[in-house]
Formats: C-alpha cells, sequence, structure tokens
C-alpha cells in the first residue's frame, strides 16, 4: 500500500456517519504518516508559536532580559521550532501547503504580540 493509499484511508476513517470530522487526534501530532490539509496545520503551527511565545515570554521577563535582540532571538527559536515540526518530524511537502513562507508566518504576528506582552507583564510584576 502506497503512503498516497494509506493517507486517503486514514482521512477516510475520520469521518463519523453523518459526515462531521471526528476529534482531533493528538497521535497524529508526531505521525509523519498522517495526511494534513493546510487548515489543520496552520492550527497546529499557529498554537505551537502560541505555546512558544508564552515560554520564552515568561522566561525572558523572569530573567531579566532587555533589549531588541532578544525579540530578534525569539523570531529565530519560533521559527526554528515551527520549521523543525513540519519539516522534520512532520516530513509535509511544503509546496502542497502555500511554500515555506507561508507555513512559516503562520501565526507569527499573534505570538509576537502574546510574547511582548508576556514578556512585560512578568518583567513588570517581577522587578519592580
Amino acid at each position: 500500500m502506497s503512503s498516497k493509499d494509506r493517507k486517503s484511508a486514514k482521512s477516510s476513517n475520520q469521518l463519523h456517519q453523518n459526515g462531521h470530522l471526528s476529534p482531533f487526534n493528538f497521535g497524529k501530532l508526531f505521525d509523519s504518516d498522517a495526511s494534513w490539509d493546510m487548515d489543520q496545520l496552520g492550527d497546529v503551527l499557529h498554537w505551537i508559536r502560541q505555546i512558544v511565545a508564552i515560554l520564552c515570554g515568561l522566561i525572558w521577563g523572569a530573567i531579566p532580559l532587555v533589549g531588541g535582540i532578544w525579540i530578534v532571538i525569539f523570531l529565530v527559536l519560533s521559527s526554528a521550532i515551527v520549521y523543525c515540526y513540519y519539516a522534520m518530524l512532520l516530513k509535509v511537502d511544503e509546496e502542497d501547503f502555500g511554500g515555506r513562507g507561508a507555513l512559516l508566518q503562520e501565526g507569527l504576528f499573534a505570538s509576537i504580540t502574546l510574547f511582548l506582552l508576556t514578556w512585560t507583564l512578568v518583567y513588570s510584576l517581577g522587578h519592580f
């Protein structure tokens, strides 16, 4: 059975009898053979970025780190994590999802906002 056949069989197994999609399967997050549509993969990449933003904001604010270089480091770290996740762990074809830029930009602006908010809040509450 080819990988395309396995992917289509898995996606057809996700449908309930009434035609609605089944609840999200967390085992799919680490399955390189799982089939993804753009919305599902976009949602996963978005939430990975949000988790990274909160963690970095908490760490940056608690240490306390200051300066614009830490924003750049967050952007590089967040993008590297997202890239490693979809390219190395899931092994999805970037071109099927709009290219590398579309995948790397998924959830980026919301994560920058959340990172800055968390960093500023933790820094201000903990060090003033």
